[in-house]
Parts: structure tokens; sequence; C-alpha cells
């Protein structure tokens, strides 16, 4: 008769109880790595840069690097992996966690979650008897609206502290003039520019828009500080302001041995700033920093497609004079050359399009070597259509996808639609598609609220 598992014996002692047992994580085995990754993953000390495009194992690159690094005696608690979406962090932990084997895993974060940590454990306790909270976007939205109504009112009394010109006031109350504000308020604290610089600034190049929108910043940071709250761009430049202090610089020297980044195209002028302070780089943003800490980035500035955001193409193509070695060069630049993603045709076309884009700054041989990646297998197809009006583009699309699935034999699951923008074009996406009998799974991020089946009929009830 076989033992009796301490677990079932735990169950049968008590009748519908039932314990939880953790299953320990199977063993992993070490990817295949090609001479360009596994000349990255032996990169100890000092800065790197690597060019990296879709598909040439990227993420697989980083993971085993930070794993190198923990296995040769590195401390993960002395690792930092940053990267720009909570999935991108939480995929990060999880694979980590199955190439360490259960053992401590690197913190693997987002930016926004490091600066909040950072701001949380040297927040002024007298002045702040409760956490601060982070304005969502749509909660900023609305701080910001009601703002310029309210100078609207003012105005009309002749009471208004801010002066906007007079082919402007018109558009106060009106959402699109928010939305330019609300992106003129970020980018000027992703510049670490505050009120003041921003006025002057503004009179300097005589933009009485500008002049006015300094003297809305300093207001709308007024507000935020009464009510205890932060919007996501006033929380990288607090958290900035605070690295670069030579108290928490040496702090953070004493904290970190390694930082890896992830997605380096999509950071902002901010985020370099902090990245500046994290590494152990001093000096004026924009100028070359003394040397310091190892820090590792992966990006590619082809994929550099959130300048809306405040993401600056420049981060990576100045990397090598902003994070120079140790003998002050410039940064080494590596390139994962293999493509093991796209078929020999998509890859083809996706480079003719690429080599048209200007990539300067970053040597020139570096840049052919990440424009011509080998690719690992054949196939892949491109075809290009043009439509009279959205409406028969998404007909037409539906028509692609069934005759793919009904003709074809392809699963509905190895299929996908990109859009460019999803807030505006999903939601017809969906109705089209739906109307046409095409399963969708769209995940709920891309989705606003307002446009969720459930949410919409009590909108307009």
């Amino acid at each position: 008769m076989p033992p009796t598992q301490p677990h079932r014996a735990a169950r049968r002692a008590a009748a519908g109880a039932y314990r939880l047992v953790r299953t320990p994580p199977g063993p992993v085995d070490p990817p295949l790595l090609d001479a360009a990754q596994q000349s990255v993953v032996d990169h100890r000390h000092g800065p790197l840069l690597v060019l990296a495009g879709p598909g040439t194992g990227k993420t697989t690159t980083l993971v085993e690097s930070v794993a190198r690094r923990v296995r040769t005696g590195g401390d993960p608690e002395r690792i930092l992996v940053l990267t720009f979406s909570r999935k991108a962090a939480v995929e990060l932990r999880d694979r980590l966690a199955a190439r360490l084997g259960g053992s401590t895993v690197p913190q693997a974060t987002t930016f926004h979650s490091f600066c909040y940590a950072l701001l949380r454990a040297h927040q002024d306790a007298e002045l702040f008897a409760e956490p601060l909270r982070l304005l969502s976007g749509p909660e900023q939205d609305l701080v910001v609206r009601e703002l310029l109504e309210g100078q609207a009112e003012l105005a009309g009394a002749g009471r208004a502290q801010v002066t906007w010109p007079d082919e402007l006031r018109a558009c106060l109350t009106t959402r699109g003039f928010a939305d330019e504000v609300r992106a003129v308020l970020a980018r000027s604290r992703e510049l670490g520019l505050g009120a003041d610089a921003l006025d002057a600034f503004a009179r300097r190049t005589g933009r009485p828009d500008w002049q006015a929108a300094a003297a809305f910043l300093a207001e709308y940071l007024d507000v935020l500080d009464a009510q205890g709250v932060l919007d996501y761009a006033e929380l990288v430049h607090r958290a900035v302001l605070l690295a670069e202090r030579a108290d928490i610089a040496a702090a953070l020297a004493r904290t970190y041995d390694a930082v890896y980044v992830d997605e380096y195209q999509d950071a902002d002028a901010a985020q370099v700033r902090l990245l500046r302070a994290l590494a152990g780089h001093h000096g004026a943003p924009g100028a070359p920093g003394t040397p310091g800490r190892t820090l590792v980035a992966f990006g590619d500035p082809d994929q550099s497609i959130y300048a809306f955001r405040g993401a600056d193409v420049n981060g990576i193509l100045d990397f090598p004079e902003t994070f120079p070695r140790g003998d002050g060069s410039p940064a080494p630049v590596a390139v994962l050359g293999t493509s093991r993603r796209s078929g020999a045709a998509l890859l083809a076309a996706t480079r003719l399009l690429a080599r048209r884009m200007p990539l300067t700054r970053l040597p020139a041989r570096k840049v052919r070597a990440h424009r011509e990646p080998a690719p690992v297998r054949d196939g892949g197809r491109v075809e290009v259509y043009t439509y009279p009006t959205p409406g028969a583009e998404l007909d037409n699309v539906a028509d692609i996808l069934r005759r793919a699935h009904l003709e074809d034999g392809v699963p509905w699951r190895e299929m996908a639609v990109l859009v460019r923008a999803g807030g505006r074009s999903i939601p017809a996406v969906r109705r089209a598609l739906t109307s046409a009998g095409v399963p969708l799974d769209i995940d709920g991020d891309d989705l606003p609220l307002r446009h969720e089946p459930a949410v919409a009929p009590l909108l307009t009830a």
C-alpha cells in the first residue's frame, strides 16, 4: 500500500476542509542563444545599448543577462529591471522567477511604480499624513477642464488670474483645448520645466499662449498639492529631483549594482534623467556625465511610436554619449541580428520601410546590422489594399478574416487586427467584425470603459 500523502490525510481528517499546497516551479531549460545574445549576457560592467528588432530575442536576452548575473554571485536585491507597462513588468517577473528556479527574484517594475516607491520612501511625514494618490488619466482631464471652466467664468467677470490670448478664450471650455493644455503640462514637467522656467521661455520666444500655460501650470500644481494628489508626469519629475539630491543618490548607489531597461525607445526626457541618477551619471541633462554603474538598455529606435506621450527617440540615439564608459569613451552598442518571429518575405517588407526612416548618431555599422536581420525561416506574405471609405475597409477586413478561417482553415486565434489608435478605432472595428460573425478578444487596456458593451447602454439611458 503506498504511503499516505500528508495533504490527502489532512483533507480526510476534517470533512469539507481543504489544504492549499504550493506547486514548486518546474525546471526551465536554458534557451539556446546565438553569438550576439551571448555577448550581451556576458557583459558584466559599465553601460551597454542593445539594438533589438521585433522577434530577435530581446526579452530572452534580458532575462538571461539578469539570471547569469545572479548565478555568478550577484545579489538579486541589488539588481533593478525597469519597463514601461504593468503587463510587461509582470511578464518579466514571471520569466525571471521561472529561470531562477524560485529563488529571490530581482525587482522588475515600471518606471512609475519605482518613482512612486521612491517618493513614498522619502515622503515628509509632517506634510503628508496620508500617502500621495496618483490621478488617473480621466481624473486629470476632469481637473484640467474644471480649472479652465473656472478661468473662463473669472475672465467674464474681469477677475481672471490667467490671461489667455483673445483668440483662445472661446476654446477654454472645449475638450480638445483641455487635451492640448494637459499635453503642454506633461511635456513641461518631463523636460524639467517649472512655471517660472516655462514663463521665461514663452517670453523669449514670443508665445503668449505658452505664457498663459505657465500661469495655468502654477495654479494646477497648487490645486494638486492642496488635494494631496499627483499626475504621472509630476510623479516622475519629483522622483528625478529626489534622485538627483546628493544624499538620495548616495543611497541609490548603495542599493543597486546594475540596472536593466526594456523598451528604452519609449523613454522620455525625465526618465532618462532618472536613469542618469540611478546609474551614477551626474551632470546637466543632455551633457556627458561621469561614468557610473552598470546600465544595460534594450530598445529599437524604429519602434519609437509614443512621441504623443512624450517619448523621445533622442534618448536611445544619444545613449552612447549620455552614459559613457569608465574611460570616458562612448558606451558600446550591441545588435541582436537574428529574427525568429517573422518569415523572410515579411521581414524584408518591414525592413524596406525601416530603411526610409533616418537613424543618425548611432554607429553606421551597427545601424546597418540592426536593419538587416537574418531570418531563420522562409515564408510570410504582404498585401496592400486601399478602400474609398472606412466602412468599406472594415467590411473587407472582415471578409478576409472569414475567408481565411472558412476556406483556408486558419484558426481564429492565429489572426490579429492591428489599429493605429485604439480608443478611436477599436469600437468601430469591434462592431463591424462582430456583425460579420468574427469572434473577438480585445485587451481591456485598449478599450475605454465607456465603450464596454455592459457600460455603453447605461451611459445612453
